[in-house]
């Protein structure tokens, strides 16, 4: 199911479109908040980063 882009959360911008979080319609995020994370013990660049509120759309 799309998210509405009435649930687009302006604070959050997102391009990952396979997000089920994604506001299909604008690039935005639909939660009130995310969670950001990293899978490297010791993070120096951006790909080192992770939204940990990712779900994959179904």
């Amino acid at each position: 199911m799309d998210k509405c882009c009435d649930d687009a959360n302006k604070s959050i911008q997102c391009t990952v479109t396979q997000c089920a979080n994604h506001c299909q319609k604008e690039d935005y995020c639909s939660l009130s908040a995310i969670q950001v994370g990293t899978h490297e013990s010791n993070p120096t660049m951006v790909e080192c980063t992770d939204c940990n509120s990712f779900v994959l759309k179904k």
